[in-house]
């Protein structure tokens, strides 16, 4: 069973990913460093680590959906 003290909501908007509120910081509609291409890659098993553009934290993603982002620490 998936902790859903580790997920996190996104949302694809144009090409780009977007979180409705950073995790870390509370800042609104964050623009991700990532591509719709990576998520297919991360749920087939490649690790990334994203860096939160608005306040620089880190936290590597282990899997996806198509509306939540799975980490490896919990972040609720």
């Amino acid at each position: 069973m998936i902790p859903f003290s580790r997920t996190w909501p996104y949302d694809k908007v144009m090409g780009d990913i977007y979180v409705h509120e950073c995790p870390f910081c509370g800042t609104n509609n964050v623009r991700l460093p990532l591509k719709p291409a990576e998520l297919r890659s991360i749920h087939e098993g490649k690790k990334k680590l994203l860096v939160f553009p608005c306040c620089n934290n880190r936290l590597h993603i282990i899997d996806t959906d198509n509306d939540y982002l799975l980490f490896d620490q919990d972040i609720r």
